[in-house]
This record gives structure tokens, C-alpha cells and sequence, in this order.
């Protein structure tokens, strides 16, 4: 296991060769990253990737996760669109930064919401009876208007993403490395920060995989075999991004190598099997 300190993955500056090194996945495959710089001080050139043996193939594709990956948006994004949709539809519920913190093991928001109010009873706003629709129904409609409230937030341009995201995407595009976002959100969700924060054509080389695209969110590996059979990927030849000990159980099912950043709420998670951990 290699543990780099760093503000994110593979960021490096400008000038400085970087030698090449070797990890061992999850799987005991080996995996060999080459980086180095252009003489120019333009890019970072061929993240390579291969299997146990004397030559490198070219690695394939990145697939990231959104939350906490891209942008670190679960305290500050989230957290907060849940609350001011609680709010609209009077609801005696707030999540403070712990509770969420805690929430955050369940994968999906109305997942999320739906164990919230089975641990601590649900709101009378939202009863059970014949009369009124189902509580799913609701947690489903109370969804909807967090997304357009989380959405007006990325819009607004006050939740950044993580310096060098940008970097190695455009290192990526230049290297005809293909890209997905893969996250336990909403299609709508991701889109929409793809596109605000990237910029359309960046956008426009990324394949979208969301939450309700999958019948199983993350540990679930679905998402990620979704990407895999759409994009028709050889898994050896990609790398997972996550954050969370919830999407490296699901890179591992997937059979993916898995490279983990750690961000606001997972710095202290268990990260065994991950292929690189950067701090």
C-alpha cells in the first residue's frame, strides 16, 4: 500500500519528473503509473496502467466518483439542500454536520432520509394511511426539490472543485483516457456539475452512471458494471476514484482497481484493499 500526502491525487507540479512506481490492487494485480512532465510545463502526460508483466498498456479509463471526489460537496452542498427542503415542507428535522457525517454510511439520499426517520421516528407530516400517498412517495417528491435546491447551489458557483480535478482531466482528454462519473446521485445532479463546473466541453467527453440509473447503489458494484458494459471497458485497464469506504466496497466487487482520496467525512474510514490511498 502506498499512502501519498498530497491535496489531491496524482497533482504534481509543473517541472518535476515523477518516477515510475508500482502498486498492488485489491485482486494482487499490479499496477504501473507512470507520470512525467512535457518539457514545456504544459500537461501531465500517460497515466499507464498494466497487469503483472514486463510491458504497460495504456490505461483506459477513469471512472470517478461525484461526492467528496470532484467536489467536496457533502458538508457544504448536500447537507444544507437537504435542510432548506425540510424546511419548505415543515418538517421538525435538521441535520447538523455529525448527524450527516453518521447519515453518510447509507448510500442515496432517499435512502438516507428513509433510515434517518426509521431511527428516530417519522414525521407527522408524512403518515401512513390509505388517504395519503405512501412515505416513499413523499421521500421521493422531497428528493426531487433537494436536487433542484443542491442544483441552484453548484449553479451559483459557491461549491469549487478539488484543486487538480481540472488538471487531470485535461491530462486525461489529451491522452485519449475515456471518462465517467459513476455516483450513488441523481443523473440530473451529476450533470449538472459536470457541466457548470467543467465547462461543456469537458462535459462532453464524460459518460454519466447516476443512483437512479442502477437498482443498487454503491457498495453495490452497478453502477461501476454499468459503466463497464455501456462503455465496453476492459476492467483491467481502468482505475476507479472514490472516497469512501462505501465506494471502494463497490469498486472491489466490481473487480476495479481502486484509487481513494480522502475528503471532509472519510478521513478516519478503514480504506484495506484500496490500491493507493492519498491523504
Amino acid at each position: 500500500m502506498m499512502i501519498l500526502p498530497s491535496s489531491f491525487l496524482w497533482l504534481v507540479s509543473y517541472g518535476i519528473s515523477v518516477q515510475a512506481f508500482t502498486i498492488t490492487t485489491h485482486n494482487q494485480q499490479l499496477v504501473n503509473a507512470r507520470r512525467s512532465i512535457m518539457s514545456d510545463g504544459g500537461r501531465v502526460l500517460s497515466l499507464l496502467y498494466g497487469q503483472a508483466s514486463s510491458s504497460s498498456s495504456p490505461l483506459e479509463a477513469i471512472l470517478w466518483d461525484m461526492d467528496g471526489v470532484l467536489a467536496d460537496t457533502e458538508r457544504d452542498a448536500h447537507r444544507p439542500a437537504f435542510n432548506v427542503a425540510f424546511q419548505e415542507y415543515n418538517l421538525n428535522t435538521e441535520w447538523d454536520v455529525e448527524r450527516y457525517g453518521k447519515l453518510l454510511e447509507v448510500g442515496g439520499g432517499k435512502e438516507r432520509m428513509t433510515a434517518h426517520w426509521n431511527e428516530v421516528g417519522w414525521p407527522e407530516e408524512f403518515p401512513q394511511d390509505e388517504d395519503t400517498p405512501s412515505r416513499q412517495d413523499r421521500v421521493k417528491e422531497l428528493h426531487l426539490r433537494k436536487t433542484d435546491i443542491f442544483n441552484d447551489m453548484i449553479q451559483s458557483g459557491n461549491v469549487p472543485l478539488r484543486p487538480g480535478v481540472l488538471r487531470l482531466i485535461d491530462d486525461a482528454i489529451a491522452s485519449n483516457i475515456r471518462l465517467a462519473v459513476c455516483s450513488t446521485s441523481s443523473e440530473k445532479a451529476v450533470r449538472n456539475l459536470v457541466q457548470t463546473l467543467m465547462g461543456p466541453d469537458r462535459a462532453s467527453k464524460f459518460e454519466i452512471f447516476a443512483g437512479d440509473m442502477v437498482t443498487k447503489k454503491k457498495p453495490a458494484p452497478d453502477v461501476y458494471l454499468m459503466a463497464v458494459d455501456k462503455m465496453g471497458l476492459d476492467k483491467t485497464k481502468c482505475v476507479i476514484v472514490e472516497d469512501s469506504h462505501i465506494g471502494l466496497g463497490a469498486a472491489k466487487a466490481a473487480g476495479i482497481a481502486c484509487i481513494v482520496t480522502k475528503s471532509t467525512y472519510t478521513a478516519g474510514e478503514d480504506f484495506t484493499g484500496a490500491s493507493m490511498i492519498v491523504d
